[in-house]
């Protein structure tokens, strides 16, 4: 049962944030769309609904090459495969959007390695360095993007549905992450580097934030840059 209702409300958040998406830009049959952390490309497919956007014009990018090719034969998008090096095999400017939701808080560590960063300071610095990176590459080849990314002050963490658990030394979130991989309904990976609006604002420094609110707080956070396209 929690089950399904954790489900019920992440399904209504995309929803919602999907008629957002759609509302703030000028979708055209001519818009060149990029999706980052695609997976197999539902998502953006879900953000698309019903608009002008031409399956040749997405391209959906992840480092799943299984899912990518899924999302190519069931969407006819453009599948790019990606390595963990951050780096984004493309010109200076050349989607018209770049949407990346709840994909920068895991630019962190080597998948490999999550488990093995003991410290949070050490793991954090170095989330820190590659989420800079990742957010300039962002703004490097979208002239307008879509970035969204949970809260890390929300008290309900969306990677493991736990309570509070943002908020622990990171030795103790693993502790309790090993244990309640065993048994909890969400199994997780301890790979994300929650970020909040400060962080966000740096990040993208000429976007606007925006928040995503639940019970009166703020349960994520949109960078959002649009401009008037020729």
């Amino acid at each position: 049962m929690l089950e399904k209702f954790v489900w019920s409300l992440s399904k209504k958040a995309r929803t919602r944030r999907a008629e957002f998406f759609r509302r703030k830009f000028d979708l055209t049959s001519e818009t060149k769309i990029l999706d980052i952390g695609s997976e197999n490309g539902s998502n953006i497919n879900l953000v698309l609904t019903g608009t002008k956007i031409s399956p040749q014009n997405v391209h959906i990018a992840d480092i799943d090459e299984q899912a990518l090719q899924s999302g190519k034969r069931n969407f006819g998008y453009n599948a790019v495969l990606l390595n963990e090096d951050g780096k984004l095999p493309f010109a200076d400017g050349f989607f018209d959007i770049v949407y990346c939701s709840s994909v920068i808080e895991h630019i962190t560590v080597p998948k490999e390695k999550t488990w093995d960063y003991l410290s949070g300071k050490e793991f954090q610095s170095v989330a820190w360095k590659r989420q800079t990176e990742f957010a300039e590459e962002i703004r490097r080849i979208g002239k307008q993007y879509f970035v969204q990314t949970p809260n890390r002050n929300f008290f309900i963490e969306s990677h493991t549905w736990l309570p509070l658990v943002g908020f622990f030394p990171r030795q103790l979130l693993l502790k309790v992450m090993k244990q309640t991989n065993s048994y909890w309904i969400k199994q997780a990976i301890p790979d994300f580097n929650l970020l909040d609006k400060n962080q966000m604002a740096k990040l993208f420094p000429e976007a606007q934030i925006v928040f995503e609110r639940k019970l009166g707080m703020i349960k994520s956070i949109m960078a959002i840059k649009t401009v008037r396209l020729s």
